[in-house]
């Protein structure tokens, strides 16, 4: 039987020991108890499918189901070689599964790295300890920044405020007090505390809500969304083709049953683009792994497509463009104040917070805490407010109160200090002012009245490697927008040393209204004394304008911007807020990775558009010939083995190449429309060529048997077309590419000169004038593809 202690209470709505000394927390033996009793957050936060989920999706796909059926078909009917199309499905769908897999492997080991920690208290003392082994009862401790992972009840409170906007869409932070409920998917704003947690594991339904947002999931894309319009497109196309051929070939032809079977299965299997969502897959796949490998977490898969297409990027620039750390650079003491007294005074701040920021940091390694002073009321820093504060009792019977924070803030417009502070802003330094209060901290206008004190001055380490990213983001048409709490001056001080040009703007100043504040950040550049709220509104008026937006940050004042911009960027050691909000966490804190996410978007975006296309054109020209031999009651023209060569030659070992290749070309909207402006008319070319050779051919040939003379010649020129489709689709050229399509074409020449390998594939072309009309109608082809889709590019532009 489990020990209970004597203090312990019993909580109504469970028979386990409530802790009767929040101080204290949890047993060791309470724990496990709570454990052995399933009381445990046990809400699986997974970062990717699992090995099971993963093979589902790969095998057992509607393409892949219509591929088996045709293929088991062939291997009763035909030759081995008219069944090779279903060894190359199944090869595909085995890379599709190993590639996917590999980038699970590379996404699980990076979300241990970025995990949460939550703080708890046990056996009285603070412990870190993963989001899944908290248990029921656990005091948990929480300070600014600090995401709420279960829900819970307030025991201590120390001016907390808690930001619940992500729950019940209320901007204003709420004050929490002992009692009162905490919400998992909230976070801290201000202050500090501790609560007990009251529900956990799939109990909290709002902790389930954050987990679903925040894990890594195959999620909307304009890419996927696009290939599946095309998709079912195709399948529309395919159903009327296929019988159309089924019932000319087994019906209407009198022909050998098997080979009639073999051709129409011909005629259907290569409709089927089976091997464009496994490009597309592999691509997506291979880019987290790569992205992995520089320590970048993708939380969602589309992040990557989604911030190739980004065009604005608003940068926060504590943690982005400076580093988290300060250095006090000197102390301005005003006339009336004691150096030596105001040094005492900064120390008893800096001790006052247990949770300081970098500025409070930097003060309390500057100035040490004096012991003599007791700290009897405190006012943490809140980003809204832009200061802090607290009362002091000094160990002489007196007693004071202070504030520290921005002086434009807590100074009078036309105050003479306001001018030294500009002077040090404009030098790139960061400047707080030291005031004395009257009034009480929990007064709405403490600040009102307040005697300044000093001016301490800060200056700000700037990231090494955020000049060289601003620059590529300058170079890539994509515009920096810096959006910071700071003071306007220092923040473009900062921005004008990284290259940055443009205005500095004070945000207190910029319209509210959507298309006046849109206005604005056109013009501007740098923006300062931004609030919370308003950075969340900033992302929303460029969204009005059609700008993609991504949003960088570290702190908890960015998270309601981070969690609306279309890709939102946190810093790995930013707070548990961001990183839970963020579709993508820079775990090693380089603001320099960027460009690599951007760069891995443009090449999954812009080679897939290009692999698409060749995938699509034979889709085309495939339903096209199917139409025409069922219009004109003749033989298919080609085996499944005929097909099944092309396709790997122009289509499947080319493809790969191209879709995992380097490009830096921007990403452009409209994927579908892209895709079939191509593929429509080079399909068309290319069944309205072969088919002309075949009829041609079927003219030219007598004897008892021309039919496999007369598919050679098709083969030829469908061939031929399909490479220059693919000459096409490689530019612009590079040695690699060039060698690429040599390559392809040597080895068809190769299967037209090697004797076994002419009988496997029943290749034959007979006499000399039939085959070079054959090239001759490719030629005329190729030129007519050239020409066409020039002419698409002048007249349906991307």
């Amino acid at each position: 039987m489990s020990h209970i202690d004597a203090g312990a209470e019993l909580d109504p709505v469970h028979p386990l020991p409530v802790p009767s000394h929040p101080a204290h927390g949890l047993t060791a033996a309470e724990v496990a108890e709570r454990v052995a009793d399933g009381r445990v957050n046990d809400v699986p936060v997974r970062s990717s499918r699992s090995l099971t989920e993963i093979v589902r999706a790969n095998v057992f796909t509607r393409f892949n189901a219509i591929i088996g059926v045709l293929w088991l078909i062939m291997l009763v009917v035909a030759p081995i070689q008219d069944s090779l199309f279903g060894f190359v499905i199944i090869a595909n769908t085995g890379i599709g599964i190993f590639q996917e897999w590999r980038a699970k492997k590379t996404l699980d080991s990076l979300a241990v790295i970025g995990e949460v920690r939550p703080t708890v208290r046990r056996a009285g003392t603070a412990v870190e300890v993963g989001t899944s082994e908290i248990v029921l009862d656990d005091i948990l401790e929480i300070g600014p920044g600090d995401k709420i992972v279960v829900d819970g009840v307030c025991v201590e409170a120390d001016s907390l405020e808690i930001d619940e906007s992500l729950l019940t869409g209320e901007a204003d932070p709420v004050v929490k007090r002992p009692g009162d409920q905490v919400m998992s998917g909230s976070f801290v704003v201000a202050g500090g505390g501790a609560f007990r947690a009251t529900k956990v594991g799939r109990e909290a339904y709002a902790a389930q809500l954050a987990e679903e947002a925040s894990r890594f999931t195959l999620v909307h894309s304009e890419l996927r969304s696009g290939i599946s319009t095309i998709l079912k497109y195709v399948t529309w196309m395919m159903i009327p083709a296929a019988l159309g051929l089924i019932v000319t070939q087994l019906v209407v032809e009198s022909n050998d049953l098997r080979d009639s079977i073999a051709r129409t299965v011909g005629g259907i299997v290569p409709m089927v683009p089976e091997g464009l969502v496994l490009l597309t897959s592999v691509a997506f796949a291979i880019g987290v792994i790569r992205l992995g490998r520089k320590q970048c977490l993708v939380q969602e898969l589309p992040a990557i497509e989604g911030l190739a297409r980004v065009d604005t990027v608003c940068l926060d620039k504590t943690g982005t463009l400076t580093e988290g750390g300060m250095d006090v650079t000197s102390l301005r003491v005003f006339d009336g104040f004691d150096e030596t007294y105001v040094r005492r005074v900064l120390g008893a701040l800096g001790e006052s917070d247990p949770r300081p920021n970098a500025s409070l940091k930097a003060i309390i390694d500057a100035y040490p805490d004096s012991e003599e002073w007791r700290c009897v009321q405190a006012l943490p820093f809140s980003s809204a407010r832009k200061y802090s504060g607290a009362a002091f009792s000094e160990g002489d019977g007196e007693s004071s109160g202070w504030l520290l924070g921005a002086p434009d803030v807590l100074l009078a417009d036309g105050d003479p200090a306001l001018g030294e502070t500009v002077r040090l802003n404009e030098e790139g330094l960061r400047v707080l002012l030291l005031a004395r209060t009257a009034r009480e901290l929990d007064d709405p206008e403490v600040g009102r009245d307040a005697r300044p004190a000093a001016l301490v001055v800060l200056e700000q380490r700037l990231r090494p490697d955020a000049a060289d990213t601003l620059r590529y983001f300058a170079e890539q048409n994509v515009r920096a927008k810096v959006i910071s709490g700071d003071n306007a001056v220092s923040v473009g001080a900062v921005a004008g040393k990284l290259g940055l040009a443009g205005s500095a703007v004070d945000a207190r100043r910029i319209p509210a209204d959507r298309d006046g504040m849109a206005a604005a950040l056109d013009e501007g550049t740098v923006f300062g004394r931004v609030t919370p709220q308003q950075k969340r509104d900033m992302v929303g008026a460029l969204q009005s304008h059609g700008h993609t937006v991504a949003m960088t940050g570290d702190g908890v004042n960015d998270v309601l911007a981070l969690k609306d911009a279309d890709i939102g960027v946190a810093m790995g050691t930013g707070s548990e807020a961001t990183r839970a909000v963020a579709q993508i966490v820079l775990l090693n804190n380089s603001f320099a990775t960027l460009p690599s996410v951007v760069a891995e978007g443009r090449r999954v975006i812009g080679n897939i558009t290009r692999v698409a296309t060749l995938f699509l054109v034979k889709t085309v020209y495939s339903v096209l010939l199917a139409v025409l031999v069922v219009c004109t009651q003749v033989d298919y023209p080609f085996l499944p083995r005929h097909l099944t060569l092309l396709s790997t030659l122009t289509i499947g070992v080319p493809a790969f190449f191209l879709a995992l290749a380097p490009n830096k070309e921007r990403a452009k909207p409209h994927f579908v429309r892209r895709v079939m402006r191509y593929a429509i008319p080079g399909g068309v070319v290319a069944a309205a060529a072969t088919f002309t050779t075949y009829l041609i051919a079927g003219r030219y040939y007598s004897g008892e048997d021309p039919l496999d003379a007369e598919t050679s010649a098709a083969t030829l020129t469908l061939f031929l077309v399909s490479m220059w489709v693919l000459a096409i689709i490689a530019r612009p050229y590079t040695w690699w590419r060039v060698l690429l399509v040599a390559s392809m074409g040597g080895a068809f020449l190769l299967v037209l000169v090697v004797p076994w390998l002419q009988e496997f594939f029943a290749l034959r072309l007979v006499g000399v004038t039939m085959p070079w009309l054959a090239v001759g109608i490719a030629a005329v082809a190729a030129a007519a593809l050239e020409l066409l889709w020039r002419w698409v590019d002048r007249r349906f532009p991307a």
